[in-house]
């Protein structure tokens, strides 16, 4: 009968046709490939990469600690809740007259009987994967317990070495965990299970559990309850590390008089409490009651309740408040011993420091080195400067923020000429092909800029010449390198475009990048990477690498995944490469007593977001060092990692955990060593501790007087704390300067100065030695902002950058307000930056200045020797003087009462004995004066200026009596330093026969 359709009528549809069900087979396991290929390529890739580092016991080390801790504790969880659930059927009950509840269950049984094997076998299975993936995320836990190395230091309370809160404590809080989880999840589905067979009912007549799903499910809450009697006793240690707020610190770690003398015998009776509980527990399938056991848990109960909650109450609100100072002394002592050691600020050093209004030439002697290098170049802002003057092609950039080193005994700017493919025409073969690599380093000195206000270059072009000399300046590795590159196999990238536009074109030799040879590589890397034409493309020739994870705190995070990075990597460049410094830090957050910090909040400040990243943004932690110090070649992307604190137990676990991946600290190349600094992560952690725990008295901790707080950044819109500074100074009390991280702080709630630390950033005998020079509350010692306010307010400041913006569509962008102590006082210094609205180009216009306290006088000059003259009252600074611009014929700098040059005698005049016995005197105290500059002695310079003042007049009177002319005004600038180069002689030539003074050839 044939099939009827129309209204009314529903169409039969028969099954899918073979040639259907195929197709839908086929795309079946096609996707299942490719979704098991996705998985290998990620693996795979991951391996070849960590074999090209030479890192590959980092790969295998973290891959068989993961697998086997899903393994063991997968399987451990399946074999646990499986055995619960086989037994739970086992001790099913024989079904009697069936109730309208277990008719209901019959058909559940029934359905699931010809599959309860698989069933059993499928929830194991899926129990065991879960527990197995949360398990292997505890490797770091695992390789801390199993390697760790005693810290030598030991608890105040429980007398235990801190490696037990460290390693141990975390390790058997997971195993605790573990076992709980494996319990309470045995018991629901052995639970469900004796539901299922009549086991336990909630209907019919009769008992509502049978005996065995009685001693059953009594067992499993026994071992739950001594699984608790067991989180008791470790609670004990764990109060050592509890954190809470106390006193204003939101982080405060350890135990108080309420926790030692409430919690913890509280803790201690639970424990037995619940052990005894739990026994009842055990006994319960004996005595076939569950009487005596619910009995014991009630009790642990309202114990918990009362000794664990109200007691601790009782004892806070009648013994510690009446009298909490003196109960709370010994606990407040114990946090703040703790938390300067585990910070590393326990020897830091407070000299006291009450800063003068004015200054004389004696006083600034030993400050001359601090002076002759405060830094004009602000590295948070030339950034575009570089970019200006230095890019010299569309596809290369700088950084926003530059970097500051040393080189030699001058603190120099660093901006490395990194790849900017924005300024490339974008296509898949110029991305990954043509342009792989930027070119060069760029520095200028910190300390000067030329007469237009531009930085005074110590390397420079493309490609670069000056101090730094031969060197590989291709920049395959750095800062802004995000994308991956296919180099090398004999192909031609774009090296630069020369002068002319023509392309140098170059084919890397890097030991570099995996090999796409394979053509299994390629394809995981064409899923990697979601690009079909790696598979491909015919511009991969053999022997082609491809090179990623390019930024140097990446590939050092990959190759150390136990490192917290600092943020802010540093070109160097020495031995004939580029290198970039990173310091990485070990870091726990089980010191006992120690308070805790989140990381991600105490190193944020003004230029977080020009910088990078935060370091490690959401973790806290209450122990940190720096003790790694990791270099990154960046034309090979080699990365080397050296260890820097020899004492430090956390690093010497992770080194026994991975064997020979950090080199000794002996290791450290020499030319490499004096670059190495202090770093500003660990600064900024240590001055935000250092707000409280400057106070080192448990009394004056308690009462809150001294507190400091970092403060805002003057200098910008935003609300952010001002970034610390990396200076040449000899702190209060210290026979040198050193280089240096500063930061100032200021009373909490108020802007005046209360403190300036520094830390020694060289690496010799004093490298990290923490100073800070106390001032006291009624100095009036201005703060940053106040100082800020000061120049703001001051009419001629106004008035003169109100000039400065006057009709050149400009706006003013202050530089780093930098605060020194020298000559017994505070001096502020502060570049004032003009910078074009379009081409948005900072170029130093004005330097502002002041020194002592609130009746300072502010100074606003064109350079920074005229700045300091008028502030330090005429006392001789030794400040840099300014460099012509470029283009420029350069003048002889001129010193403190240097005469003008006398006029030239006419042609076959007779030069007198007594000029010139004054032209030798001239040239005699101005090789003086240089000579007492070069040496920052200053008294010496007095003597060499008074005699120069009285040679002047002689030349003079000299002059005039020969009938020469001339004129013996002294300089207008009197605090200029001349440079390194010779003298200028009085330009007086002798006639024909005369006998006259050679000046001298060179400075003195």
């Amino acid at each position: 009968m044939p099939e009827r359709s129309g209204p009314g009528f529903r169409r039969r549809v028969g099954p899918p046709s073979r040639r259907a069900r195929v197709l839908l087979l086929t795309l079946g396991v096609l996707a299942v490939l490719f979704l098991l290929f996705v998985m290998f390529a990620g693996f795979w890739t991951d391996w070849l990469w960590f074999r090209s580092v030479h890192y590959s016991s980092v790969f295998t080390t973290q891959l068989w600690t993961k697998i086997g801790l899903f393994a063991v504790f997968g399987l451990l969880m399946a074999v646990i809740v499986g055995f619960n659930v086989w037994l739970a059927h086992r001790l099913r009950p024989p079904l009697s007259a069936m109730s309208v509840e277990q008719q209901s269950l019959d058909r559940y049984r029934s359905g699931l009987a010809p599959f309860k094997r698989w069933a059993l076998l499928g929830i194991s299975l899926v129990i065991g994967l879960v527990a197995g993936a949360a398990a292997s995320g505890q490797w770091r836990t695992w390789l801390l317990w199993t390697n760790g190395t005693p810290f030598g230091t030991k608890d105040p309370q429980f007398g235990k070495d801190v490696s037990f809160y460290a390693f141990d404590l975390p390790f058997y809080e997971f195993l605790l965990g573990f076992a709980f989880s494996a319990v309470i999840v045995s018991l629901l589905t052995s639970a469900l299970v004796h539901y299922l067979y009549g086991g336990l009912r909630l209907q019919g007549p009769g008992r509502r559990a049978s005996t065995g799903a009685q001693g059953h499910l009594a067992v499993l809450l026994g071992v739950f309850v001594l699984l608790k009697a067991v989180a008791y006793w470790l609670d004990r240690y764990a109060l050592a590390v509890k954190t809470g707020s106390y006193k204003g610190v939101s982080g405060w770690t350890g135990l108080r008089y309420v926790d030692a003398n409430a919690f913890l015998p509280a803790k201690t009776i639970l424990f037995f409490v619940a052990v005894i509980c739990a026994v009842l527990f055990f006994l319960t399938p004996v005595r076939r009651t569950w009487a005596p056991a619910l009995i014991g848990l009630g009790l642990m109960v309202l114990s918990a309740v009362l000794i664990g909650g109200v007691y601790p109450a009782i004892v806070q609100q009648f013994q510690v408040k009446p009298n909490e100072q003196a109960k709370e002394t010994p606990y407040i002592q114990k946090n703040i011993d703790a938390t300067r050691q585990a910070y590393g600020i326990a020897d830091s050093e407070i000299t006291p420091y009450e800063p003068k209004d004015t200054t004389d030439a004696a006083a600034l002697a030993p400050d001359a080195q601090t002076i002759s290098d405060i830094r004009l170049l602000d590295p948070n802002v030339v950034g575009p400067t570089f970019q200006q003057n230095q890019a010299l092609r569309t596809y290369y950039a700088f950084p926003k923020s530059l970097d500051v080193d040393r080189y030699g005994d001058q603190d120099t700017v660093l901006g490395v000429r990194e790849l900017d493919l924005n300024g490339i025409q974008r296509n898949w073969i110029n991305d990954h092909f043509n342009y792989t690599h930027g070119y060069g380093v760029i520095a200028a000195k910190g300390n000067q800029v030329d007469a237009s206000g531009n930085p005074v270059y110590t390397e420079s072009a493309l490609p670069t010449k000056g101090s730094f000399g031969d060197y590989q300046q291709r920049i395959y590795y750095g800062e802004k390198t995000s994308t991956y590159s296919i180099v090398g196999g004999g192909y031609q990238d774009i090296d630069y475009t020369a002068e002319n536009g023509t392309p140098v074109h170059f084919s890397y030799d890097g030991d570099s990048g995996v090999g796409l040879g394979n053509p299994l590589t390629r394809a995981a890397y064409a899923v990697k990477f979601a690009e079909p034409q790696i598979l491909y493309s015919s511009a991969i020739r053999d022997g082609a690498k491809i090179i990623y994870d390019r930024t140097p705190k990446e590939r050092v995070e990959k190759v150390a995944p136990w490192l917290s990075i600092d943020a802010d990597p540093y070109p160097v460049v020495e031995d004939g490469r580029v290198f970039w410094v990173l310091d990485g830090y070990t870091t726990s957050d089980g010191y006992p007593f120690s308070s805790r910090t989140t990381l991600g909040d105490v190193t944020k400040d003004s230029l977080t977001n020009q910088r990078g990243e935060l370091l490690t943004a959401a973790n806290q932690v209450n122990y940190i060092r720096n003790s790694v110090k990791a270099t990154v070649d960046a034309y090979t992307g080699e990365v080397t990692l050296y260890q820097w604190d020899e004492q430090d137990p956390v690093l010497k676990t992770w080194m026994k955990a991975f064997p020979d991946t950090v080199r000794a600290k002996a290791d450290i190349p020499a030319s490499l060593m004096p670059h190495l600094r202090y770093p500003q992560d660990m600064f900024k952690v240590q001055r935000d501790l250092l707000a409280e725990y400057h106070m080192t008295d448990a009394g004056g901790f308690f009462n809150g007087t001294d507190i400091w707080q970092v403060p805002t950044d003057p200098t910008t819109n935003s609300n952010e704390v001002q970034p610390p500074y990396y200076l040449t100074v000899r702190m209060p009390g210290a026979q040198s300067a050193s280089f240096s991280l500063t930061t100032s702080f200021g009373p909490s709630g108020r802007d005046n100065l209360a403190a300036f630390m520094s830390v020694s950033a060289d690496p010799g005998p004093d490298y990290g030695k923490i100073r800070i020079a106390k001032v006291p509350t009624d100095s009036g010692a201005l703060g940053p902002k106040q100082v800020q306010a000061k120049f703001n307010s001051d009419p001629l400041v106004a008035n003169q950058l109100t000039l400065l913006k006057t009709g050149t569509d400009s706006d003013i962008e202050y530089g780093n307000l930098l605060t020194l102590p020298v000559g017994g006082g505070l001096l502020n210094v502060e570049p004032v930056y003009l910078i074009g609205r379009s081409a948005k180009v900072p170029v130093l216009k004005k330097v502002l200045a002041t020194y002592g306290n609130e009746h300072a006088v502010v100074a606003v000059e064109d350079n920074l020797e005229k700045a300091l003259a008028k502030v330090l009252g005429g006392a001789v600074t030794g400040a840099p003087v300014t460099p012509p611009a470029p283009g420029t014929t350069p003048t002889t700098p001129t010193t403190p009462t240097t005469p003008t040059t006398p006029t030239t005698p006419t042609p076959g005049a007779t030069v007198s004995p007594e000029l010139q016995k004054a032209i030798a005197d001239v040239l005699k105290a101005q090789g003086d004066v240089d000579a007492a500059l070069k040496a920052g002695d200053f008294v010496a310079l007095g003597q060499a200026q008074k005699a120069q003042s009285e040679a002047a007049r002689e030349l003079a009177a000299a002059q005039q009596k020969s009938g020469l002319g001339g004129s013996a005004t002294p300089s207008a600038n009197p605090t200029a330093t001349p440079s390194s180069g010779p003298p200028a002689a009085p330009s007086t030539a002798p006639s024909e026969g005369a006998t006259a003074p050679a000046p001298p050839s060179s400075g003195p």
